[in-house]
């Protein structure tokens, strides 16, 4: 594939936004139990770790919980071997950048590291939106996605 086929994606494609925003649902899913989750336990427990830190685990807790998350759904499709592989192959940059989203509206909105019931939804919301885009431009650049 050339590199200018690569860039002119088309960027209309309904399917394709439907598929990826579905796609990028689950990820957000994964990634929000164990971000959100690790959050709260430390904000309930008091735990005297630094606001760095705290986010920092976070975030690897809601990559593996986006990893267990893809394999458990997977195993319909698939074995657990071949599920597992196919979930660690989803794609790093589109984690990461959905737990440095969600993360860093945390630490604007609450100065970090700290659940309220008023930051979720703009957590998961910039955490729905970044990733977005990139997941659709996934789809097309391998065929997954229709408008060839």
């Amino acid at each position: 594939m050339s590199v200018s086929s690569e860039i002119n994606i088309d960027w209309r494609c309904n399917a394709t936004w439907k598929q990826s925003a579905v796609n990028t649902s689950w990820c957000l899913l994964g990634c929000s139990i164990g971000d959100i989750g690790t959050i709260y336990y430390f904000q309930i427990n008091a735990i005297p770790w630094s606001t760095f830190s705290i986010m920092l685990l976070a975030m690897f807790n809601g990559i593996l919980t986006s990893i267990i998350l893809e394999t458990f759904i997977l195993l319909k499709q698939m074995q657990f071997i071949d599920a597992l592989k196919t979930a660690c192959g989803m794609s790093l940059i589109s984690m990461i950048s959905m737990e440095l989203a969600m993360n860093l509206v945390d630490f604007l909105l609450t100065g970090g590291a700290r659940v309220d019931l008023f930051v979720i939804p703009f957590m998961l919301i910039a955490g729905f939106i970044t990733p977005w885009p990139y997941n659709y431009w996934r789809l097309k650049k391998k065929g997954i996605g229709c408008c060839g």
